[in-house]
């Protein structure tokens, strides 16, 4: 009889357990929920990369890249929520797939409204050869949406679907081509400019992106310790080469240097949730594992002082 107290879980633990961890602020959860999270990181990083290479961007781009970003993340959560409550698996979906199925009415002619306007965008005043050149970028992402969520696929395209790649790495992959290729493609124009120091830190980038869609995973997906402990020792190793190239990149590029360096600090900041996830929400850790890929947004004030 003495064993049973031992055994059966304690409701008052449980909900004292609850109260002790840490919430996200209605503001940050909405910003998760609603899909805007993933934007924001893209426009940062966009920026920080056309401020490393000394570029400037016009402002249709960052605007472009919010709303196709934007619209791309609510189509793939709304498939996401579609195909799971299909076979009653509901479980598997998170607050952000609840969020957006309960509100799908309002968020699918917001997500149209959106490609619209980025389509006009792309017509009216993107140069002829960006358009060549952001149409490959748009056929892979059609790759992935084809890969994730089509149950049918071509026979042409089975052997370029195959499962080998993760889907955490083609979202990385993706997402850094996306941001980098506005910045690759000035450079490129300009003669005498190594494109090496913007290859560099889009690799560093990638990977973090990687890692940002490989710890949530692991995360929500309540992997064993022996598991979970990748995400810390991922995020060290990272960290550790970030710096090794933040050095080297110091004395030729200082600006590439600093934002590799701010990436650095992003990679540690995931480390220090995976620690920290049992005092957080589950929707407290995923606002925090994007909040974290911001902290290039520090850079802002040395570019404004560089003007």
């Amino acid at each position: 009889m003495s064993s049973v107290p031992e055994i059966l879980p304690n409701p008052l633990a449980q909900v004292r357990a609850s109260f002790l961890r840490w919430d996200a602020p209605r503001p940050l959860g909405l910003w998760h929920l609603a899909s805007f999270d993933a934007s924001t990181v893209a426009v940062v990083w966009t920026m920080q990369f056309a401020w490393a290479a000394s570029v400037r961007l016009p402002v249709w781009v960052p605007m472009l890249l919010a709303l196709i970003a934007w619209a791309a993340y609510v189509g793939d959560r709304l498939l996401d929520a579609r195909a799971v409550l299909l076979r009653g698996a509901t479980l598997r979906l998170r607050r952000r797939h609840f969020f957006h199925w309960r509100y799908r009415r309002i968020l699918i002619p917001m997500a149209l409204a959106a490609a619209c306007v980025a389509t006009g965008i792309v017509l009216f005043l993107m140069p002829l050869g960006a358009r060549a050149r952001n149409s490959v970028l748009a056929a892979a992402t059609m790759l992935y949406f084809t890969r994730v969520h089509s149950t049918r696929r071509p026979p042409l395209l089975s052997g370029i679907l195959s499962p080998h790649l993760p889907k955490e790495l083609l979202v990385g992959l993706l997402f850094t081509a996306a941001c980098v290729l506005p910045v690759f493609s000035r450079v490129a124009e300009q003669p005498g400019v190594g494109l090496w120091p913007l290859a560099a830190a889009a690799v560093f980038f990638a990977l973090l992106a990687w890692l940002n869609c490989h710890a949530i995973d692991r995360w929500e997906s309540r992997e064993t310790p022996h598991r979970a402990l990748q995400v810390f020792v991922s995020a060290c190793v990272l960290a550790m080469a970030g710096l090794a190239l933040a050095i080297s990149l110091a004395g030729l590029q200082p600006r590439f240097a600093a934002l590799v360096a701010a990436g650095v600090a992003s990679a540690l900041c995931l480390a220090l949730l995976d620690r920290l996830r049992p005092r957080l929400t589950p929707l407290a850790l995923r606002v925090a594992a994007d909040l974290v890929l911001l902290c290039p947004a520090l850079l802002t004030p040395l570019a404004w002082l560089a003007r």
